[in-house]
């Protein structure tokens, strides 16, 4: 694949084809009524022009970001940005990284708009023109980042191991890469990934989950996880034709840069959610296979542990135990009815 003819590919399909998210042909885009009803409430103070041309699969918006830089990653119109800014707070900061002119032009429309919207002296966001597999051009630096976030973007790039790699060069240590993407249950067939509709659709450039799994791994990311996962139908006659056979997810990941072990081991430890997060009073849930009941102590393996006691969410949690005594392995994985009640039927996380 020509990585260049794919960018322009893709930048002429959300710069010139698509108008609003209705053009979409397939359902991947999430309606705002999927979201958590924290951030229903954020929207309703989004400028509807910015809202109008939203083209994500998910909410990958994380909480705990009061005073946090955050970076989105092919940031569009800016909805994304715009909820970021509310989060962070007027002491912190959302930067937003796209390629696409048109789209940054409506982002760049109403910074002002928001700024005045939410109370704020001056206005908490910036919009780069660039590429996300080149962040160093864009003026990212080194470890200036707290979370980075990404919505249904990623698998729009030809080069999707130089943007993984400046993910993690611009994280802080303890830093969160929080996305939601569109991942496919096979590899695309190479014909069907130069297929302009197919890429602007998010399906030809989907990621086989495993090859993602291993590209990770291969830079040193030992374990990712799963949030929530969820169904995308194909709604237009012409795709399903072309790439029905392929089953695609909407899927949220988090992923932190720590230093990780390769399996869950266990040490003992144990973790308590103190309640504390913003709009999480009840319960905190960090991926698929770990919901964090306020005041009920957890056991967790130590890459858990180390989720929490080295990252943003320390201050939340009691966390007891270390890495003196090994207990072998943890049994740390989803339970398979936990994993079904994730599904919905609206195609988005």
């Amino acid at each position: 694949m020509n990585p260049h003819q794919t960018i322009e590919d893709v930048r002429r399909y959300y710069g010139k084809v698509l108008n609003s998210s209705s053009d979409l042909k397939t359902g991947a885009c999430c309606p705002a009524e999927s979201m958590p009803l924290a951030l229903r409430v954020l929207l309703e103070d989004v400028h509807p022009e910015v809202k109008a041309r939203f083209y994500g699969c998910g909410s990958p918006l994380p909480p705990a970001l009061a005073g946090m830089t955050v970076l989105d990653l092919g940031c569009g119109s800016g909805r994304d940005v715009y909820l970021l800014s509310r989060l962070v707070g007027p002491s912190g900061r959302v930067i937003g990284v796209d390629m696409t002119a048109e789209q940054l032009d409506v982002a760049r429309r109403h910074r002002g708009w928001h700024a005045e919207r939410y109370g704020y002296a001056a206005s908490n966001v910036a919009f780069v023109e660039g590429y996300i597999e080149d962040l160093a051009a864009c003026g990212i630096a080194d470890a200036s980042i707290d979370v980075v976030v990404s919505n249904c973007v990623l698998n729009l790039s030809p080069e999707k191991e130089r943007v993984f790699a400046e993910i993690l060069r611009v994280l802080k240590p303890g830093g969160e890469l929080y996305f939601s993407d569109v991942f496919a249950d096979r590899r695309i067939p190479e014909a069907l990934r130069h297929d302009p509709l197919l890429l602007g659709e998010c399906l030809g450039g989907a990621l086989y989950a495993e090859d993602f799994r291993r590209l990770m791994q291969g830079m040193g990311c030992l374990d990712v996880r799963m949030v929530r996962q969820s169904p995308i139908p194909l709604l237009d006659p012409e795709i399903e034709a072309k790439i029905g056979m392929v089953g695609f997810r909407s899927i949220t990941m988090r992923a932190f840069r720590l230093a990780m072990e390769d399996r869950c081991e266990d040490y003992g430890q144990v973790a308590t959610y103190r309640g504390t997060i913003p709009d999480h009073p009840h319960a905190f849930v960090l991926d698929d296979h770990h919901r964090f009941e306020t005041g009920k102590p957890l056991r967790v393996c130590g890459n858990t542990f180390d989720m929490l006691a080295r990252s943003r969410y320390a201050a939340h949690f009691v966390l007891v135990g270390d890495t003196t005594t090994h207990f072998g392995l943890f049994d740390c994985a989803p339970a398979a009815t936990a994993a079904g009640t994730n599904d919905c039927t609206t195609g988005c996380c």
